[in-house]
Order: C-alpha cells, then structure tokens, then sequence
C-alpha cells in the first residue's frame, strides 16, 4: 500500500440512498408533428428557391432530439428544391480542426448517411463586418458561399457569464460559426465583456448575411424537448433574451443548499461546454457567473467517451482518477481553453488512484470533525439530476422537501477488486 492509500485507508464511506428529485416534467411528446406543425405556422421555407445551396449550422452540444431536427430541416430545404448542407458551428471544439469538428457531429449522430446531406468542415473563415464595439465579424467560408444560412441551437443558461443572450442563437452566430478565429476574437476580452460581444457580432452577421432563420429549442429540467421555435432573422435579437428567462426556470438543479461532497460519476464535452453544468453544481470558473449550492468538494471519476478526449472543465473540480487522467487528450483539451482564455478550467486537479480513492479524498478533506456524517451527493452527471444517491446525513432533509423523495434503502458503495465503482 502507498503512502497516499495508506492516508485514505480508514476515511469511512457513507451508506448511500437512492433518491428522486421532482422536476417540471413538461416535454414535447411527438417533436417531428411540433417542428413540423412551427415550421408551417412560422412560412420561412418560402424563403429558399430552387437551386439554392444552405448551409446548417449544427454545434457541439448533445442535444435531446438534434439529429431528427438536422434532419427534419435537410427534407424541408430539399422538399424546396433547395441544396443543403451541414457544418460544424462550434468554435474551437473538437481539437480546434476541421476532422476533430466533423467527429463531433458524427459522434452525437448527425451523420450524412442520417440527416441526408453531407457534412462540409474547414476552419477557414471570411472577414464579414465590423461589430458595434469594433471586434472583426468572422464567418464559416463554406457557410460563406452558400446562398443562404440556417442556425439550429438550444437556449439556456450559460457556465460562465450572464445576460439576455447566453447560450444559444446569439452565441452560436458570435462564436460557433466563425470557428476557432471568431471564438478567440469574442473571448479575448474575457468573460467579463461577453455579454456585450456575443449580440454585438451576432447582430452584425444577421445584418450582413443570408440567414434565413434559426430553430431555437429549449429542454426541461430532464434534458427532454420541451419547446421548438422558429425565428425569422429579425426576430432573434427581440425573441432569444425571452426565451432565455424561460429556459432559467426550466433548469435543472440540486435542491440542497449545502453540500460536503459531491462525487459525478462522468462529465465531459457533451454534457456541457464545461464538461457540467456548473450552474447546478455552483462551480464556476469565472468570476463573472454564480449561484446554485454550496458544495465544499467535488470528485469527477471518469470522462465521456464523446469527448474524445476533451477534459475541460475538470480544473474547476477538486479530484478525480487515474482512469480519467489516461483518457484525457491535451491536444483535444487545450485548445478549448486557449481560445476561451480561461486557463482555469484544464488544470489537473489531485489524481487518485481510483473511484474509493476519489471520494475519500473528497471526504477526508472536506472539512468536517465527523466524517460518518458527511453530507455527500453522488450523481451520473449534471444532465441526469433526476436520479441521486444521498449520504445518510440528508436524509431528514430529504423527508422534509416537497421536491424530493426517497426510492430505496441505504446501501453500501459497491466497488470491484480494482476499488472503482460498479
């Protein structure tokens, strides 16, 4: 046994229960009839003519349903007589190159051989304009010489910033479709100025492109579609903040205050652009964003397979494990960060050598005189906040909420001959 195991060996680990957390479950249940239904209330396919080559703007992000609307909006534009193609629309992402960007789409199975159209990537992009606070305005080149553009994203809150337009249109014009160029040009500043950069270049590329119009979608608290709707070009400046304020309050949340320990069994990058939703978890890695529960420390166990290698985000945290260490790819990783200009969140926090390792470093460090009373959360990731395991200490506060109920028993973590989890 190692000094480091050897430190560990007697920080007792909680019984935990498994619990619910009763969100707003209010989806879509047929999302191909709501699309279809919108687009025909919403006339914008009168706006392609025969021959006209499109261009759809697809990100990065694993959104509930993305394939079925990429492909859904491929057969109108063709239904048109129109030529549509995909490109990626998400900075930096996928190793900052164009195969790493058209993996990520495959990855998340916006496929051709799925959607209808082919995928066309390059890093490559045009000067289009000047912003009104004097930042270049730069545009995907094969979106560039496509006739007109078409922009599909989700609206919800931002990791790292606040204001009337976060994630979503605005940011996906800003930064996802002038690739790693417009990302940098936009982050530069900071985070302290991307409230006013994101609409500032986003305004001047709907002044001085083809965008024909944009589906902007929401999702409840579970990750389920809950909203579709689509905007004409003018009317994503005066509708997106509004849809944002909805979005707020259909997020997810932990509805405990305060918490010693909380251990994701995963995070990564298509889970969230910070590899989790630090909203939820109350981590941030900017000063320029806050709220959500106090959480002493935070344990990630292991990386997505759909990053491919991406480790963002896991600087924020406060230990993790060797697994996850050999799966990160700084090449993957550190141009995310280098664009955005946060080193912050690709540090490498305390490696351990394995899942009980991790959270009994959490636990042992977390600051309180009896570790048997830990207030510990164990979660899968911040997209599945439905479904909770909480230490015995919580318990009484779980009774006493309206929002949460207990599904089973107390139990032992189980972990393997290797001391990770099952």
């Amino acid at each position: 046994m190692g000094i480091v195991s050897s430190l560990l060996a007697d920080i007792p680990v909680p019984k935990m229960c498994p619990v619910r957390q009763i969100f707003d479950a209010k989806s879509i249940e047929d999302a191909a009839a709501e699309y279809r239904k919108n687009m025909q209330a919403a006339g914008v396919l009168e706006s392609i003519e025969a021959g006209m080559s499109v261009a759809i703007a697809v990100g990065s992000r694993g959104i509930e349903n993305l394939p079925l609307f990429v492909k859904l909006t491929v057969e109108d534009v063709i239904s048109r007589g129109g030529k549509p193609f995909l490109f990626p629309a998400m900075g930096s992402h996928g190793g900052a190159t164009a195969e790493g960007q058209r993996m990520m789409l495959e990855g998340m199975g916006v496929t051709e051989e799925y959607t209808g159209a082919p995928i066309r990537a390059t890093m490559e992009v045009v000067e289009v304009g000047t912003s009104s606070v004097g930042l270049p305005v730069h545009l995907d080149k094969y979106a560039n010489d496509a006739d007109g553009i078409i922009v599909i994203n989700r609206v919800k809150p931002h990791v790292s910033f606040r204001g009337p337009y976060e994630s979503g249109i605005m940011k996906m014009l800003a930064i996802g479709l002038g690739k790693q160029k417009g990302a940098e040009i936009c982050h530069d500043a900071g985070f302290g100025s991307m409230a006013e950069n994101v609409p500032s270049i986003g305004k001047e590329l709907l002044k001085k492109t083809n965008i024909l119009w944009a589906l902007a979608l929401l999702e409840n608290a579970h990750h389920k579609t809950a909203k579709i709707e689509v905007l004409h070009a003018e009317e994503i400046e005066k509708r997106e903040p509004e849809l944002q304020a909805e979005a707020k309050q259909l997020a997810a949340r932990l509805y405990f205050d305060q918490l010693d320990v909380l251990i994701l069994d995963e995070i990564g990058k298509d889970i969230g652009g910070t590899g989790f939703d630090t909203n939820l978890v109350g981590r941030y890695h900017t000063p320029y964003a806050s709220g959500g529960p106090s959480i002493t420390r935070i344990a990630a166990l292991d990386l997505t397979e759909p990053s491919h290698g991406n480790g963002n985000g896991i600087g924020v945290l406060d230990f993790t494990t060797r697994r996850f260490f050999e799966k990160m790819d700084f090449e993957q990783t550190y141009p995310n960060s280098l664009t955005s200009t946060v080193p912050t969140s690709v540090k490498l926090p305390m490696v351990l050598g394995n899942d009980r390792e991790a959270i009994q470093a959490a636990i042992k460090t977390c600051n309180i005189a009896d570790k048997r009373k830990v207030r510990l959360v164990r979660m899968k990731n911040t997209n599945a906040a439905e479904h909770l395991y909480v230490s015995e200490a919580l318990l009484e506060e779980v009774n006493a909420h309206e929002n949460l109920e207990t599904t089973g028993v107390p139990e032992a973590f189980r972990f393997d001959d290797n001391g990770n989890l099952f």
